[in-house]
């Protein structure tokens, strides 16, 4: 059932008072104690139960949870629930698979439920009767349990087939909604740039090359070329020319490609909020969301800077990008 947008956009306008926004940087500069107590002024995981600063995973956990709650009541339809939930069911088969197979305790790889419980997710393996789930993840399941049958089956290749089959799944349940179909174009085409950057060999990156995206495995594989400023090039007429620069400046200084890492897991936040004078039907409840995790990954990052001893200048380069 599709939801009341004006109702539910007054819902995020009142919510929205309670966002960190630039609070955030300023809690680079204090201690973790600091960053514990203004957090909790602020209403930031409200109802958790924390004794120090060293539970802050218990802190950012309580935040998802009420996000994920608003997403379930208020997401505008199907797709938005879709995208927003099922990459969870996705990862937690993953790790009840692997715990099945492997006789190992999966609690700790457990994501936080999505769209199905994960003791529901675990009862279909166990049971092998997978007809509740999704077509995607019934695939990806029984791929991977011929796979973990073979004595060098490999933890990548387990985890490429789940990777594999989210991207269909949203490519198809997303299919008659133009702006999530952009949405999961772009971070195909990030998500392959980057396998491709970080393979070894060309016929390799194209067995790990997931679907959706735009760009073609042709275009994909001139990344190898040793030319990188031809290689780079040969994105300058697609969106994705920065980001393809991002990754060979910094392989040239031998640096991580977390710049682009950063991009490609604040892509989405970062879309709308270039247009956020200018939002539209389901647009402000995506970029309410999106913002909120952000807040949450950078809430994560924080804390372990902090912790760690790390520099004031050192942790706002950690931040992904708002």
């Amino acid at each position: 059932m599709a939801m009341d947008l004006t109702y539910t956009n007054g819902v995020i306008a009142v919510r929205e008072k309670y966002l960190l926004k630039d609070k955030l940087i300023k809690l680079c500069e204090g201690s973790a104690e600091d960053a514990l107590r203004t957090l909790s002024e602020s209403g930031f995981g409200k109802d958790a139960q924390i004794s120090s600063v060293y539970d802050y995973e218990i802190l950012v956990g309580a935040d998802e949870s009420s996000i994920d709650d608003f997403i379930r009541e208020y997401a505008p339809s199907k797709a938005e629930r879709e995208y927003l939930l099922s990459p969870r069911d996705f990862h937690n088969a993953k790790a009840l698979l692997k715990a099945v197979y492997l006789n190992a305790d999966p609690e700790k790889l457990l994501a936080p439920d999505g769209l199905v419980h994960s003791e529901k997710i675990l009862e279909c393996i166990r049971e092998k009767r997978l007809e509740p789930l999704n077509e995607s993840l019934r695939n990806a399941i029984e791929k991977a349990e011929a796979l973990l049958t073979e004595e060098n089956a490999s933890g990548a290749e387990i985890g490429l087939i789940f990777e594999k089959a989210q991207f269909a799944h949203l490519s198809s349940v997303c299919s008659k909604n133009p702006l999530l179909k952009k949405l999961i174009s772009v971070k195909a085409d990030m998500t392959n740039i980057l396998t491709a950057l970080r393979c070894d060999s060309p016929d390799y990156a194209k067995k790990c090359f997931v679907g959706g995206g735009k760009l073609d495995e042709s275009t994909l594989l001139k990344l190898f070329n040793e030319d990188k400023k031809a290689a780079a090039d040969t994105f300058k007429c697609t969106p994705y020319y920065d980001f393809v620069k991002s990754c060979f400046d910094a392989a040239a200084a031998s640096l991580p490609l977390t710049k682009a890492e950063k991009i490609a897991e604040s892509y989405e936040a970062e879309y709308f909020s270039a247009k956020k004078y200018d939002l539209k039907r389901n647009q402000p409840f995506l970029y309410y969301v999106f913002r909120r995790r952000v807040e949450n990954a950078n809430v994560r990052i924080l804390f372990v800077c902090l912790l760690a001893g790390m520099r004031e200048a050192e942790i706002k380069n950690r931040l992904r990008l708002l």
